[in-house]
C-alpha cells in the first residue's frame, strides 16, 4: 500500500520509515528508527529527487505507481549516492528504462563502483550552477562535496523555493506519519537526534558545510522549504535550523555547560564524577550532564561534546594507560574534528596513576584549539576527605571558566 504526503501542490514525499534497522551505518544506534526521504515532482516532466535504501525499495515503488498512474518517470536526480539512498537506483532504471538521470560525475562513478548497470541509459552529468527546466519548474544544481561524501550536491527549485539538501539538515528518527518540522515539537523531541546525526555523520567536515552554507546564503531569500534525505521537511523557522548547523560546523559550543564523562571500573571514579556534578550545581552551574562512557554509545557522547562548552573527563588508569572506552571517546573526538572546548581532568589509579597525563597529552597533541584547566583531581583508588579541597578547586575553576565564557 502506498504512503505519500504532499509537500507542495505538485511535490510529494514518496519515502519510507524504517524501524527494523538497529544500527545506522551499522554503527550508530537508532532506537527511534530513521526515515529515507525521496520526493516526486509532477510537472510537465515527472522528476524523482533521490531514492531510498534497498530495504525500502518496495515502498518507494508502490508510492511511485500510485502517483504516476499511466505516466512514465521521466527524470531521476541523484543528489547523494550513499547506499541508504542509492541502493534502489538500479531497480528504478530497470522499471523505468527511459528515465534520464542527473548526477555529478563522481556519483556516476560510484554507481559503477557499486556494480550498477547505468551505461546505456541517458546520463546527464551536472556541474556547479547548471540549470534544468522540467516544465513550470526550473532547478539549479549546487555541488556540496564532502557533505558528507565527495559526489554530493544539492538541488534548488527556483520556481517553488524548495532546496533538496541531500544529507545536509537531516536527522535520525522515523517520521511516523508526520512530515514537517512544525508538526513535531522539535526542541523537545528532535534536536538531540538531529545533533547526533550531524555530529557523527557530517561533523568531521565542518569546513565543507560552511562552504555549502555560503552557497545557500546567496539564495536564502528564495528558500521556502528544505527537503533533506532524513528527518522532517523544514517549512518554517528555517533560520533556527540553519543557525544550528552554522554553529556546529564552526565547532562552537551550542550551550554553556558541562559534560562529565567518566570511565569507572568499580564505581570509585564514578563517585568522584558525581561529587563534582553536585559541587557544580551547588555553585549555580546546573547545566550539567553526566555519562558513563562504558554503557553510553559513543555517538551520544560525541553529540553532547558538540553541545557543551566544557568537558570533564574522569578516567581510571588501565594497564598503565587510559581506560579503553575513554580512549575510544577521545579518538572519536579527534576523528570528528571537535574543537574549541575547555577540558578538566579527573584521574584515578590504585598504583602508577597515568590516565591524567595521558589524557592531557592526547588533548594537547591530537585535538585542535582546546584548553585544559590547570586544576586536576588526582585519586588513589577512591575519593577521600583529604581530597575535598582539590574537588572544590576543580569545581571553582570550571565555574570561573564558564563565567568568563558567558562574559565574552
Amino acid at each position: 500500500m502506498y504512503c505519500v504526503r504532499n509537500v507542495t501542490e505538485d511535490l510529494y514525499w514518496v519515502g519510507a520509515n524504517d524501524h527494523r534497522l538497529a544500527l545506522f551505518e551499522n554503527i550508530h544506534p537508532i532506537p527511534r528508527g530513521v526515515s529515507y526521504n525521496a520526493y516526486l515532482l509532477l510537472d510537465e516532466q515527472t522528476v524523482l529527487f533521490d531514492a531510498v535504501d534497498w530495504s525500502a525499495c518496495r515502498q518507494l515503488l508502490e508510492n511511485l505507481d500510485h502517483l504516476l498512474g499511466d505516466r512514465p518517470l521521466d527524470c531521476l536526480v541523484i543528489n547523494h549516492m550513499e547506499p541508504d539512498h542509492g541502493a534502489s537506483v538500479e531497480e528504478l532504471l530497470l522499471r523505468y528504462p527511459r528515465v534520464k538521470v542527473f548526477a555529478t560525475a563522481k556519483a556516476f562513478a560510484l554507481m559503477r563502483q557499486f556494480g550498477f548497470h547505468v551505461d546505456g541509459h541517458e546520463l546527464v552529468q551536472v556541474k556547479e550552477g547548471d540549470r534544468q527546466s522540467f516544465g513550470r519548474h526550473t532547478v539549479t544544481f549546487l555541488t556540496a562535496p564532502m557533505v558528507h561524501w565527495p559526489e554530493c550536491m544539492v538541488t534548488f527549485d527556483m520556481t517553488s523555493g524548495v532546496l533538496f539538501s541531500a544529507d545536509a539538515f537531516g536527522s535520525f528518527a522515523a517520521l511516523d506519519g508526520k512530515l514537517f518540522n512544525d508538526e513535531v515539537s522539535f526542541d523537545r523531541d528532535w534536536i538531540d537526534e538531529a545533533r547526533r546525526y550531524y555530529t557523527n555523520i557530517v561533523g568531521k567536515y565542518g569546513a565543507n558545510v560552511q562552504a555549502l552554507l555560503k552557497k545557500t546564503a546567496a539564495i536564502a531569500d528564495g528558500i521556502r522549504l528544505i527537503c533533506p534525505l532524513h528527518g522532517p521537511v523544514w517549512r518554517s523557522d528555517l533560520s533556527y535550523f540553519i543557525g544550528k548547523h552554522d554553529k556546529w560546523s564552526r565547532y562552537e559550543p551550542e550551550e554553556k555547560g558541562v559534560l562529565i564523562a567518566y570511565a569507572s571500573m568499580y564505581g570509585n571514579t564514578e563517585a568522584a564524577a558525581q561529587a563534582l556534578a553536585a559541587r557544580l550545581c551547588e555553585k549555580g552551574i546546573t547545566n550539567v550532564s553526566v555519562y558513563d562512557v562504558s554503557n553510553t554509545h559513543v555517538s551520544y557522547l560525541i553529540s553532547e561534546a558538540f553541545k557543551y562548552s566544557h568537558i570533564v573527563l574522569a578516567s581510571v588508569t588501565y594497564n598503565l594507560g587510559i581506560y579503553p572506552v575513554m580512549k575510544s571517546f577521545l579518538e572519536d573526538m579527534k576523528a570528528l574534528n571537535l574543537q574549541n572546548r575547555t577540558f578538566a581532568l579527573i584521574e584515578n589509579g590504585s598504583w602508577a596513576c597515568k590516565s591524567g597525563d595521558l589524557m592531557q597529552a592526547f588533548i594537547d597533541e591530537e585535538l585542535k584549539n582546546m584548553t585544559v584547566l590547570n586544576e586536576r583531581l588526582s585519586l588513589a583508588s577512591s575519593l577521600q576527605a583529604d581530597k575535598a579541597a582539590e574537588l572544590d578547586q576543580l569545581a571553582d575553576a570550571l565555574v570561573e571558566s564558564l563565567q568568563e565564557d558567558l562574559e565574552n
